[in-house]
């Protein structure tokens, strides 16, 4: 199977690093041109070079923008009008005992890891709709169906994501656009290594603190390892392309088999 994203423009929030980094690359490989999204000029060229190393000939457009708010949405809008394949992956997750969230830091977690995709879907689905064709696609995780004890406000956010995305397919429906959710497994990023940490011994040397990690938080998991950013991308990737024309309004399931149950 060859994917072809020619001639369309993606936009991937949160992508200079981690998986957002991973799938702004699988795009721009595939051929999309793709718009790469931080906080700081920085770390958007810096992005922007970790995709041509493994891209060179790369379509990327620099996007600095703070998505997760209205000003930061209106500047993506200005600098990406007509966006086909919109991937929401920007969020924010932490470990903190559920009775000490207060209801700022709920409030936080609802403003990035959900309504950031809500608005933008918004701003961008009805182009789609209009050109018949498009991909909204909103990184989810097995924390919105096993809700993580340790991070709760976190899991709930995604359980909405799950909900954002099947009601925005229903308002897609039969216009060629599809809209579906990731559900990400427990994955390999730097930010995850630090709440490894958070989490065992500090002291221990990586590929002893991700085994107990997994052994002690993530038994369940059928990989028994952390899945690497490029494994989501590749999932991503396909639910962008006209392979995936019959798949919407769907949770994709890309856990590594750490969800207990056939369907999500």
């Amino acid at each position: 199977m060859r994917i072809d994203l020619e001639g369309t423009t993606a936009l991937v929030t949160g992508s200079t690093q981690g998986i957002g980094l991973a799938i702004a690359t699988g795009l721009a490989a595939a051929g999309a041109r793709v718009a790469i999204n931080g906080r700081s000029e920085s770390s958007v060229q810096r992005g922007i070079s970790d995709v041509r190393s493994t891209v060179p000939d790369a379509q990327l457009i620099p996007l600095v923008a703070d998505i997760s708010t209205e000003e930061g949405s209106a500047t993506a809008v200005e600098t990406v009008p007509d966006v086909d394949i919109l991937v929401n992956n920007l969020g924010i997750f932490g470990a903190k005992p559920v009775l000490e969230i207060d209801d700022e830091e709920w409030k936080r977690y609802f403003d990035v890891n959900v309504l950031t995709a809500v608005r933008l879907t918004r701003l961008y689905l009805p182009g789609m709709m209009e050109r018949e064709w498009g991909r909204v696609l909103n990184i989810a995780s097995d924390s919105a169906i096993v809700i993580p004890a340790e991070m709760v406000h976190y899991g709930v956010s995604k359980t909405a994501l799950l909900g954002v995305s099947r009601g925005y397919a229903k308002e897609a429906a039969g216009t060629g656009v599809t809209v579906n959710s990731v559900i990400a497994g427990p994955t390999h990023t730097k930010g995850v290594e630090d709440f490894v940490y958070e989490l065992v011994d500090p002291a221990l040397p990586w590929d002893e603190a991700q085994h107990e990690f997994m052994l002690k938080h993530r038994p369940q998991s059928l990989l028994q390892r952390l899945i690497e950013p490029e494994e989501i991308a590749n999932m991503v990737v396909y639910l962008s392309s006209r392979f995936a024309s019959a798949t919407t309004g769907a949770a994709v399931r890309v856990d590594g088999g750490y969800v207990d149950s056939i369907v999500p």
